[in-house]
């Protein structure tokens, strides 16, 4: 495939990629994200910066943002190591805080449970999920600690 290189059985675009998104407010309410091809999305400051709540903040939207490409990234992992599974939620608690003068999230807990038929090896579930942790180009882009807390159930689909 021109301009891809192979990893496996998926094609990657060669780098560098670019993402490209828009926001547009007022000096009060809420302001409006955009991308080209995709919906809107409102938001507002979280209700700890004084926002009214109800919406996405730029701090929920990161922290959704590891969560998402966690999944994302154990689909690729799972795959390439055919590991089957049957569901995998992903919470994302980033902690917020004032270090040295600056407000930063110092630290990322994730909290995955897998979900996996009973003849599935658990340990190698466990394995991936780490694997996945460790390769998700989200959270390697950010400071801060990374923990992962990972459980596997096992049980009929």
């Amino acid at each position: 495939m021109e301009g891809s290189r192979s990893a496996g059985p998926i094609a990657v675009k060669t780098y560098p990629h670019i993402y490209g998104a828009d926001a547009r407010g007022a000096s009060g309410g809420s302001v409006l994200v955009r991308s080209a091809a995709l919906p809107d999305i409102e938001t507002a400051p979280p209700p700890e910066f004084d926002g009214p709540g109800g919406v996405w903040s730029p701090e929920t939207l990161l922290v959704a943002s590891i969560a998402d490409c966690f999944i994302l990234t154990f689909r690729g992992v799972s795959r390439a190591a055919h590991l089957e599974w049957e569901t995998l939620e992903a919470h994302v608690e980033g902690t917020l805080e004032r270090t040295a003068g600056v407000t930063q999230f110092t630290r990322y807990l994730t909290r995955a449970v897998l979900t996996v038929k009973a003849t599935v090896d658990s340990g190698k579930a466990k394995e991936l999920l780490e694997r996945a942790e460790k390769l998700c180009l989200v959270a390697n882009s950010l400071r801060g600690e990374r923990v992962l807390e990972a459980t596997v159930n096992t049980g009929e689909a």
